[in-house]
This record gives structure tokens, sequence and C-alpha cells, in this order.
């Protein structure tokens, strides 16, 4: 599955849940445990988050004495316009007392302003800090881990963790941090202001807040089904449309475009009827919380008019109070929508800390040998090996490599041929036995030391984004520009290339889809030849590409061979029969080894195969 796939899938693509973030989340397994370890990280940044907690505090504070001051000069608005109807001598509105306390809010509502920037400056920092820090603890950890485990994972699910996951949790830290400081500091200090002007009117607004709930919990409830019916349906939309779009010319050479439309139209359908209703649903939050917020206000109005008349509050209050009232609701909403996002926080946190807590490969030895000269002389000591330690496949396995023979791998496909090449590399460890190189245990050698010796070239191409020249100097970095074009030469790759818009420094794409196959097999080869390997192992299938290509490489790869110990997973006759020694497998074991002509004199299993597989090529 591809990262945009995953991406959609796990996401959604409308997004709009009831209040935002009041949509169906994924949900940590351990949410307490996983909310610890983040905090973990958090420790080093005390100060930072203190610091946010102070500045949210402050900004929320000021912000909330807003509305009780301009009360006053509501009052004294009031008051002045009440003398001037009453006729009182030398009434009037004080104007002067008005513009100070106009200037008191412009005061705190800038120093408010202020405070929150600070904050939202420094808890972004702290938001990257970490997001940097799970990148790099990941990157490092890939490097650290057995090939196993991307053996039974998906790489869209990998890739996932690193850029959604840890995203989520960054976004998190950035928003619903200082969020969820700023609206409990704010439903706090509002519920403060509101119990001073007036107790009674307080418990009017309070008591409001359990209707609304009600009301909003209730329709969540009713979309939820819908939500997640929709995000089922998008993804399958998506998985549809990725589909489709890849094996294009698949569904045009068999007519299959009606066939494909329908069933396009079948999953759009069932997307269209969830998303409305659910998009309807989660339309209805805010005109419900509207309509009893006017209840409320309303409520309130009619209270605070009847307690101005009695003289228990002043005019003014009932303005700040309904102010308050309206600053009272939002933040609840808030935290509410912000608990729902801590639930998928913790998820996506759960899954970046599982993979960073992944089982490893055994450390690299403490005292490495390393060869000032690599012979290439490797030897198979007993070998036994099996991807499950109760399904051994490789039974016992024994075999001297002199420096610079070919050894030829043959079996039919499944028969677990790259399984020895995956041993060599030390991508996976044998169960016991060893391996040498030079008579060194390969386990004596660090990775990176070990596998430098060899040189790979695969059936499967493997190129960057970038230009030719650089995809060539991979294979050794610090090559100059008469390096890599020796080595394209000796691969018989520089023809081609020069003919190339650009030549060396034509750009091959992310898919490398503009150079053809055989191209691509040749410039893999002038890497390895670049990287000047004592070891190669070499897939030479060459069943994609056309004759004159074929030719081209099989030079390119006698040229590559040429002095190196070699293991090559064979495909053409000329190879086996040239071959120092065959090792034969069938169901994962090596079943037979020796020469091609010792190999048909036993009539064994080669024997067998060489006559079903090569009988027509050696005739022609």
């Amino acid at each position: 599955m591809s990262h945009k796939k995953v991406e959609q899938k796990r996401h959604g693509g409308f997004g709009g849940g009831p209040m935002g973030g009041m949509k169906n989340v994924e949900k940590a397994k351990d949410f307490k445990g996983t909310m610890k370890k983040l905090g973990s990280y958090l420790k080093g940044y005390k100060i930072a988050i203190v610091s946010v907690i102070i500045f949210a505090i402050g900004s929320a504070a000021f912000s909330i004495v807003g509305p009780k001051i301009l009360g006053k000069a509501t009052t004294k608005i009031f008051e002045g316009l009440v003398s001037k109807v009453m006729r009182v001598k030398g009434a009037g509105i004080d104007f002067e007392y008005i513009g100070n306390i106009a200037i008191w809010l412009l005061v705190l509502y800038a120093v408010s302003a202020l405070l929150s920037f600070i904050q939202g400056y420094i808890i972004s920092g702290v938001a990257q800090d970490v997001s940097y820090k799970f990148r790099k603890e990941i990157d490092e950890k890939i490097n650290r881990m057995p090939l196993k485990y991307f053996d039974k994972q998906s790489y869209g699910d990998v890739l996932s963790r690193v850029t959604n996951d840890v995203d989520t949790v960054s976004q998190t830290l950035n928003q619903s941090m200082s969020q969820m400081i700023t609206s409990v500091v704010t439903i706090i200090g509002v519920l403060i202001m509101m119990l001073s002007i007036s107790v009674t009117m307080t418990l009017v607004a309070v008591l409001i807040l359990p209707v609304s709930m009600a009301l909003i919990m209730a329709v969540i409830k009713k979309s939820q089904k819908y939500f997640k019916s929709q995000q089922k349906y998008l993804g399958s939309i998506n998985g549809h449309v990725e589909e489709v779009y890849g094996g294009h010319n698949i569904v045009k050479a068999f007519n299959r475009e009606d066939e494909v439309i329908e069933k396009f139209e079948e999953y759009n359908d069932t997307l269209y009827s969830s998303a409305w209703k659910s998009q309807f649903l989660s339309g209805m939050m805010m005109p419900i919380m509207t309509f009893i917020g006017n209840i409320g206000y309303v409520g309130v109005s009619i209270l605070g008019g009847w307690l101005a008349i009695k003289k228990t509050i002043e005019v003014g209050d009932i303005l700040s109070f309904i102010q308050y009232v309206r600053n009272f609701t939002q933040p609840i909403a808030q935290v509410a929508q912000i608990t729902n996002v801590l639930q998928s926080t913790a998820a996506a946190a759960e899954r970046v800390f599982e993979f960073l807590e992944e089982e490893e490969e055994i450390a690299d030895p403490e005292n490495p040998v390393k060869l000032e000269k690599v012979n290439g002389e490797v030897n198979f000591e007993n070998v036994h090996f099996g991807y499950d330690e109760d399904k051994i496949i490789i039974n016992d396995f024994s075999a001297h490599v002199k420096p610079g023979q070919k050894i030829a791998i043959v079996g039919p496909t499944g028969a677990g041929k790259t399984t020895m090449i995956k041993l060599l590399m030390r991508f996976y460890d044998v169960n016991s036995g060893d391996i040498t190189i030079d008579h060194h245990s390969i386990k004596d050698f660090t990775r990176e030391n070990l596998r430098s010796m060899f040189g790979m070239v695969l059936q499967d191409t493997w190129l960057f984004n970038g230009p030719v020249i650089e995809n060539i100097r991979y294979g050794k970095l610090d090559a100059t520009d008469e390096e890599v074009i020796k080595a394209a030469k000796a691969a018989h790759a520089h023809h081609f290339v020069k003919a190339l818009p650009n030549g060396y420094n034509m750009e091959l794409n992310e898919e490398s889809s503009n150079i053809s196959q055989g191209q691509k097999q040749l410039l893999t080869i002038a890497r390895a030849i670049l990287s000047d390997p004592k070891i190669l192992i070499l897939d030479e299938a060459t069943s994609s590409v056309d004759t004159r290509t074929e030719i081209l490489i099989q030079k390119a790869m006698e040229n590559l061979m040429e002095g190196r110990t070699s293991f090559i997973i064979a495909h053409r006759l000329s190879t086996i029969k040239n071959a120092d020694l065959i090792l034969v497998m069938k169901d994962g074991d090596i079943v037979e080894q020796g020469t091609h002509r010792e190999l048909l004199e036993a009539k064994g299993f080669y024997h067998s195969l060489y006559n079903s597989q090569f009988e027509t090529a050696d005739a022609s």
C-alpha cells in the first residue's frame, strides 16, 4: 500500500468530524503508558513548558479582565444618559473616564496578544524539537533493524510512522497543549468573574450547559457510524483509483473500462450517502450550540435586567456577563475537542514508540576485524538456517569458494536462492555453523565493513531521482567524473548515456521510467564496477530486455566479474556451464553441489532441471 493511500485511509479525506475533532479516531491501546512516555520526552523542556503555562495564564488573565472593565464604561455611559434624561444639573457622560478605560483595554488586549504570541513561539519550538528528535531516533533505529522486520511490515506502514504519526504528535503539542492550558485557565477565570458579578446569573448560565452537551452528544452518537462508513469507503475509492491508474494499460487492453467505472460509481454512491449524512449532522453542532446559547443569553438578560432594577448589579455588568457566558462555553467545547484529539495523538505516539522499541540487530563486535586486503575466499561451514527457528531450511551446508571463482546458484522459482545472498550479506544470521571471508567469521566484521566488500547487481534495479552521473557515483561517493565515465565504459553504458538529453547530467525521474529496463541494468553494473568490490552478488536475469541489450549486459557482467569472487543467481546456460561451482537449491535447501559436468553425471535433481529447463537453449 502506498504512503499516500495509508495516509488517506488513516485520516479520512473530508476530516470534518462533529465539532471538528469529535470524529471517530484511532485510540491507543495503553493511553496512560503512552502519554507517560511522551511526557519523558518533554522532561528536557521543563523551563520552556513552565514558561508556556505562565504566559498562557497571563494571556488568558489579561483577556478575561477586559469585559469587566468594559462593563464599567457601559455603566458610566448608562448613568450619564439617565442623568441627562432626568435633567440632573451638570449631568453628562464622563468621556475622560471612558477614554481612560478604552486606553486600559487596548493595553490589556495588546499585552494579552503579546503573551499569546510568545507562548506560541515557545511551544512551536518545543513541538519541532520533539518532532526532530523522533525522526532522528527513527532514522537511526531503521539502520539497526533486522531485515526480517521489513519483510513482515509494509513499507507504507513504516513510512506512515515516520511521517503521519510524528506529524500528528507534533501538531498536537504545537496546538493542543497551549490551547488546553488556555482553555482551562479561561474556564476557571471566567467562572470566577461571573461569580463576582452575580451568583444567581452564574447558576442560570451553568445550568444551560448540560442541556447543550446532552444534545451535542446525541448528535455525535448518531453521526459516528456515518463518519466510520465515510472513512472506509474513501479508502476503498482511493485504493480503486490507484489500482486502476497503475494498471491503466491493462484495463484498456482487456476493454474493462465499463466494469471499472461501475465499481467506482458503486463506491462513490456509498461514500456520497454516508458523507452527506455525516457532514449534515456535523453541521448541526453550531446551530444547536447557538440556539441553546441564545436561550441562555435571553435568560441571563432578563434576569440581569431584573437584578439591575433591584440595584443588585449595575447595567454594565449585564453586558460583561453576556460576554463571559460566550467566553465560558467556547473553551468547554475546545476542551472536549482536545480530549478527543489526544486519543488520536496517543495512538500515533504509541505507533512511534512501538517502532523505536522493536528488536534490533545483534550489535557489531567491540574489536572488529578490518582486512588490509580482501582476497575473496569464502567458506560455508556446517551452516544451518531457517527464517523460523523451528523450521530449518538449510541443513548442514558446507562449501569452499576460492578467490576469483564463479559460484552459480540455480533452482526453480521459490527455491530460496536469495536466502544464500541474505546470509552472505548478514541481513540474516545463521542459526548455527559459520560463514567466513578470508578465514574470518562474518560476525567478526562490522556490518558496514562486511557489506563494503560486496557489490550487488540485482534484477530489481534501484536508481534514485537525480542525474545519471550521481546514480553511478553512488557506488563510490568520492569518485571523480573521469572514474565514473571509465566505469560506464566498462559497463557498456557510456554510448547510450552520451545519447541521452544532457548526457551524464540527465535527471532520472522518481520511477526512473525515462530510461529503459536494460539501460537501468547497465547503470547499476557501472555503479558496481565503480565501487570495485572483491566479492560480487549478481542476479543476471535479462528476460525483460531485447537481444542486443542482453548481449551488452552479459559483456558488462563479464567485465565486472573479472578477478572477483562472484555469486550468481543463474538464468543463462553459459553462466551455469562456466561456473566453478554450482549450488542446486530445492525447497529452500541445497540438495546438490559441484561442477556442471559432475552434476550431470550424478543424474540427480540438477540433471532433471537441466533437461527440462535448459535443453532447448542448449540445442540452439
